[in-house]
């Protein structure tokens, strides 16, 4: 069964505040698009075209006043309520009915990917063909904030540890999973933690127990931006910027990601390009069109 998506755009935004008392995080701007295109141009890239957003009663009318029901750009978008955070894991019990069964690849609404999401399209390949569940690990130089991956010496995954004061190991497990159909039944039968939440290591670690979790490793051309912060959304934004600039080709532009997926024909792209307000958007979506047709 296809992998269904979700994207996790909850929580209060406390380390952003004031900000986010004029929006909710995940439509504060990183650069010139809000945060939430990111994580979406994400799924979309990985072939992803059902996917469901969490954010709380206060911030999904917002959200879905800007993205619709995704048809626009041929996929299909549905919006769920999470009145109390409890645990990213959470998020697939809110999915129960949207996932029927299906397998699940959870991103957060504040994680950013940008390079050759190969290695993203490659787990849920693998996840679709074999099952379990795919995690990745990014080198960084504060673990402690995040999940760590612990390794023997041979490489093989040990375990995966919350946000720990001694570190195993300098690699932390980005905002982005890959699971089977057994990821509802499996975060049911977790504990809540001693703050009362639904952990995603925890999760990781039941299928990392049953020896069905993989963890993929990402190199130097993949760049991973968590932008929780007022110091990491500006650098985020100054990284966007300078990739546009220099290159002349625009990060998670959703119209362009939705025509180069096959999601949408040059007919559809014809007509966002006329429904498009920005000229500078609707220039870039001209030339992506001109592109394509060979002008």
């Amino acid at each position: 069964m296809q992998q269904k998506g979700i994207i996790l755009a909850g929580g209060a935004g406390t380390r952003l505040d004031p900000l986010t008392r004029v929006a909710c995080k995940q439509l504060l701007p990183i650069y010139d698009k809000p945060m939430i295109y990111y994580p979406l141009a994400t799924l979309m890239l990985g072939g992803i075209r059902e996917i469901l957003i969490i954010s709380t009663p206060k911030d999904l009318p917002q959200i879905e006043e800007i993205l619709g029901d995704g048809s626009q750009l041929g996929i299909r978008i549905e919006y769920a309520e999470q009145a109390k955070p409890e645990g990213i894991a959470q998020a697939f019990l809110i999915a129960e009915e949207f996932l029927a069964g299906s397998g699940a690849t959870l991103i957060l609404g504040d994680n950013i990917f940008y390079g050759k999401l190969d290695f993203f399209r490659r787990a849920i390949e693998g996840v679709n063909q074999d099952g379990g569940a795919c995690v990745f690990g990014y080198h960084v130089r504060d673990p402690e904030r995040f999940g760590v991956v612990e390794f023997d010496k041979d490489g093989k995954v040990l375990s995966i540890e919350e946000k720990p004061a001694e570190p195993k190991s300098s690699y932390a497990v980005p905002g982005l999973y890959v699971y089977d159909g057994s990821v509802v039944a499996r975060t049911k039968a977790l504990e809540p933690s001693a703050r009362g939440e639904l952990e995603i290591t925890d999760l990781n670690n039941a299928y990392l127990s049953d020896g069905e979790l993989k963890v993929e490793l990402l190199g130097r051309g993949i760049a991973w931006l968590d932008t929780g912060t007022p110091g990491s959304l500006l650098e985020a934004g100054h990284y966007i910027a300078t990739i546009e600039r220099q290159q002349s080709y625009k990060v998670a532009c959703l119209e362009e990601v939705a025509f180069n997926m096959g999601f949408i024909d040059l007919a559809q792209l014809e007509e966002l390009i006329g429904e498009t307000r920005n000229p500078y958007n609707k220039e870039y979506l001209e030339m992506v069109r001109d592109e394509q047709v060979g002008h």
